[in-house]
């Protein structure tokens, strides 16, 4: 099978590059199933429910979130109603999950969504969350497995892929909107600390720049907003599985509708 994941879709600008691009994407590269990252889609900060029958629209088959999972109280019945996660590793008495199976194919995958420890709010080991999980799903018989770790710390991140590794099929960062260039498939496993960002580019993680730079020049903090105009980028990683392994994979960034970047992951040889 072949899956794709966006990152952090921030606010519309972010969606308007699904709405222009991801059907393309779809039928060009034979995607059969996009994983996205919610958590920034309604103006930089949670999910409505307006918006995610918009992203679903576009082409969006599943959800990933993070921090801001809860920023919008649309999302409590979208967990019913919608193919939306929220990082697995809250407690279990938080509405929702972040571990579902789809059948792609006649093909088993299982996403599952955590969130990391450094700078973000309280919730149970990732990393024990992660690998209780795994085992779990071996257990059933599914070894196609994607991973988006929700995290700010890149030793996080890569300490995920060092438990991990050879067991699951992709572990794909997000939370930072900005992009890292260590794309690589390593015992089958393909690897991303951050896929960065899809929304505005020329500015601080898809926000107007005004409140960052006063919060870095006074240390006086403010309410961030998302530009009406600016520069915009789609970032989307697509994988090929099989048999739980990762056997290709690519990263495509579009820069508005005038140019396409394509980066090969590369393997790392055992």
């Amino acid at each position: 099978m072949r899956i794709a994941f966006i990152g952090d879709i921030v606010g519309r600008p972010g969606r308007d590059m699904l709405k222009m691009h991801l059907a393309n994407i779809r039928e060009e590269h034979k995607i059969d199933f996009v994983i996205a990252n919610y958590e920034n889609a309604s103006h930089g900060f949670g999910l409505t429910l307006k918006n995610a029958n918009e992203l679903v629209s576009y082409g969006v088959d599943a959800m990933t979130g993070g921090n801001h999972t809860w920023d919008k109280k649309d999302i409590l019945p979208l967990f019913d109603t919608h193919e939306i996660l929220r990082p697995h590793n809250y407690p279990n008495e938080v509405p929702g999950t972040g571990c579902k199976t789809y059948e792609i194919h006649g093909e088993k995958l299982a996403v599952l969504n955590l969130m990391g420890y450094f700078s973000m709010p309280m919730t149970e080991n990732a990393f024990v969350c992660a690998k209780k999980t795994v085992q779990e799903l071996h257990a059933s018989g599914i070894t196609n497995i994607f991973i988006d770790y929700h995290g700010e710390a890149t030793s996080e991140k890569r300490g995920m892929m060092m438990l991990l590794q050879g067991q699951v099929s992709a572990i794909i960062g997000t939370h930072t909107h900005v992009s890292t260039d260590d794309f690589q498939i390593a015992q089958g496993t393909a690897y991303l600390t951050d896929i960065g960002l899809t929304g505005c580019r020329d500015n601080v993680i898809g926000m107007d720049a005004k409140i960052p730079l006063k919060q870095f020049l006074t240390g006086m903090k403010g309410h961030f907003d998302i530009p009406k105009k600016c520069k915009k980028i789609l970032q989307i990683a697509v994988m090929d599985l099989e048999d739980g392994k990762c056997t290709k994979a690519f990263k495509l960034k579009y820069l508005d509708d005038k140019k396409i970047i394509k980066t090969d992951a590369w393997v790392e040889e055992d």
